[in-house]
């Protein structure tokens, strides 16, 4: 397996668990900082090395009117302040390959959205730049076709990359993840996250939003890291219930510290 460096963490196969956690997108500088303090004390505290998560745009929205976040400028301003207050790595998504050079110079790991996973030059010009890329798994494709993905991030000369399962499209406003998923990536030689939030979204389910049933993510985080799994992506929040995006499917910051202490213990049991 390729061993992938994030910041002063090395990521797959005989290293600890990265975890990728905070809110879905950037709620204003203050807040978004309060939420990545408590998760990295709690980090801190169970040994998990983490990377900062939230979205400075939100560009696949059920809506038009539904909130995006600061956009690029204000958005990587403020992913590069809290970068530096918590001294941890930052993580957010791209859209276009026009964002791919300014996010560079902050994120360190450039993350490709599940739908956008076939485009061909976002992924290109992503892996480029030599920055660690997380390629979301597009919930219309099946675990092996990622191979395919990997080859155009790989023709830029990268092997810095991430792949991520968030479940898989299942009828209308449906999602199921199939566990085989996990290993099936993983066995293309990359480290592979699972994304436990966005597994149980309803897309599109609440007319204008997309719904969710935040109560099934421990089940989904424990299952994954009984299958083996080398990073956890979650989103966090202190009030769910009045998150800008999202909300129904993330985890209450209160929940966090007993859903990681379970994940972490079967971690352990299937590393031996």
């Amino acid at each position: 397996m390729n061993i992938v460096k994030v910041g002063d963490y090395e990521v797959g196969q005989g290293h600890p668990l990265l975890l990728m956690a905070g809110p879905c997108v950037l709620e204003g500088y203050e807040h978004s900082l309060m939420i990545g303090k408590e998760v990295k004390k709690i980090a801190d505290k169970l040994g998990v090395p983490y990377v900062f998560k939230a979205s400075y745009d939100k560009a696949n929205r059920s809506s038009y009117s539904s909130f995006r976040g600061p956009g690029l400028e204000e958005g990587l301003k403020i992913l590069a302040q809290i970068k530096k207050d918590l001294g941890v790595p930052v993580v957010s998504d791209i859209h276009e390959t026009i964002q791919v050079e300014k996010a560079a110079e902050v994120l360190d790991i450039l993350q490709i959205p599940a739908f956008l996973c076939r485009q061909t030059d976002l992924v290109y010009e992503a892996a480029k730049t030599g920055r660690v890329v997380n390629i979301k798994k597009g919930q219309f494709l099946a675990p092996w076709d990622m191979k395919n993905v990997l080859k155009k991030a790989e023709e830029a000369g990268n092997h810095n990359i991430m792949l991520t399962e968030r479940g898989a499209s299942f009828g209308y406003n449906a999602l199921v993840t199939d566990m085989r998923s996990l290993a099936i990536m993983r066995e293309l030689g990359y480290p592979v996250v699972m994304d436990a939030t966005h597994s149980v979204q309803i897309p599109g389910g609440q007319g204008k939003t997309s719904g969710g049933q935040s109560q099934y993510v421990p089940h989904m985080a424990r299952a994954a890291a009984a299958v083996g799994i080398d990073a956890l992506f979650l989103e966090v929040h202190d009030n769910p219930e009045e998150a800008l995006s999202d909300g129904p499917n993330m985890v209450r910051l209160d929940k966090l510290e007993k859903l990681l202490t379970d994940v972490l213990a079967i971690d352990k049991i299937v590393r031996g």
